[in-house]
């Protein structure tokens, strides 16, 4: 599928590079000009919004060219924040507005974990794609209801893998990988701690059923850095714990998690909780150390508490030849724009729809056999 404002981009590019192009693009009217240029892309809404996520979900397909156009929530405070970020998006009466205005390409979400997959078959049956927070899937039984209804549609079915995708020195990390920096990849170990705001948590939380799991959620971050970085298309989990150690008048909640997992390009491990001290300057220490035949990166994300460099997107590069400090705070963002171009052409150059998929499978699996970790002491 073209779409129109894809073509007439083409279209200026082709004539621009030949005399006559020129000419004619120097007698449009500036304004003309810029609004051929600006004019969006794609439209898009937004249904959920009871994590943060959504905004950068949002800002990532609006740098793509995205124009969002409605928004739902039946959460009065989240509509108030949303709406005050984005006055010029409408606020629709209903769910069902969105999915059968026609007009709509793309829907977003980040609802209550649980409901998110049952929202996103309601989308691909309704015609439109889905960008969806992680966990983006809950159990294997949803996994295999949106596989089917995916298959059915050929709709786009994306999960937001934020660590990778939005951090600047996971998205250097991939072209460092892929130029051969560190030679063949042959293990990733995913580290994602995470600041647990007690007093800021809403009730479902704590309660496995609505989240899925330590695992099914924050693990599928690192189930996805493995698969994109050992470039493994087949997997599966050798061995999983989860515990709830520290918070008793939670029963339903989990506090720790780790995995190991094998694939065809490589090995994993994968290690989750909610114990970041309130003394860290960041929500979370968030590193990924990528092992090659010939070096080694190691990915400090949202803070380097030993260096003395500020904010995050860092990256440490070690080979044979040299050990290197990659700022990364300059690396652009490719996500929202080939998520855009995606929705246009039906391509799949964001994020493979098999691999969101064996991801989103490991983390489930990974969970349901995961043993009880109990420490006595």
């Amino acid at each position: 599928m073209t779409h129109p404002q894809s073509s007439r981009r083409q279209f200026i590019k082709n004539t621009a590079s030949a005399a006559t192009g020129v000419a004619l693009l120097s007698s449009f009217p500036k304004s003309a000009l810029a609004m051929m240029q600006d004019k969006p892309r794609i439209r898009f809404s937004v249904i959920g919004m009871n994590h943060g996520h959504i905004y950068g979900m949002t800002e990532a397909v609006k740098r793509g060219g995205g124009e969002l156009v409605s928004f739902y929530a039946p959460e009065p405070e989240l509509v108030a924040a949303f709406s005050k970020r984005y006055p010029e998006a409408k606020l629709a009466k209903s769910q069902k507005e969105i999915l059968e205005d026609k007009s709509i390409q793309v829907v977003l979400s980040a609802g209550i974990p649980v409901d998110r997959a049952p929202l996103g078959v309601e989308v691909m049956k309704a015609g439109k794609d889905y960008l969806v927070d992680k966990p983006g899937i809950t159990t294997l039984a949803q996994l295999a209801e949106v596989r089917k209804v995916q298959k059915a549609t050929g709709r786009i079915y994306d999960i937001m893998f934020s660590e990778r995708l939005e951090n600047r020195a996971t998205v250097k990390a991939g072209e460092l990988v892929q130029s051969g920096a560190i030679g063949k990849v042959i293990q990733t170990i995913g580290m994602g701690p995470h600041r647990i705001g007690l007093t800021n948590r809403p009730e479902w939380f704590f309660d496995k059923k609505y989240y899925g799991g330590i695992i099914t959620d924050i693990g599928s971050h690192q189930f996805d850095q493995f698969l994109f970085f050992t470039g493994s298309t087949t997997a599966e989990v050798v061995a999983s714990q989860v515990g709830n150690n520290h918070y008793p008048q939670y029963p339903q909640f989990e506090d720790f998690g780790d995995a190991m997992v094998k694939g065809n390009g490589g090995a994993g491990y994968v290690r989750v909780d909610w114990f970041t001290p309130d003394g860290l300057g960041s929500w979370g220490d968030g590193r990924l150390t990528i092992l090659g035949t010939e070096g080694y990166i190691e990915i400090r994300k949202n803070i380097d508490i030993a260096s003395g460099h500020e904010g995050g997107n860092h990256l440490y590069l070690v080979t044979h030849k040299e050990t290197r400090y990659i700022d990364c705070n300059d690396v652009e963002l490719p996500f929202g724009k080939l998520f855009v171009d995606d929705v246009l052409n039906r391509t799949e150059t964001a994020l493979p729809q098999a691999h969101v998929f064996l991801a989103t499978e490991l983390a489930l699996k990974a969970q349901d056999q995961a043993k009880k970790l109990v420490i006595t002491k």
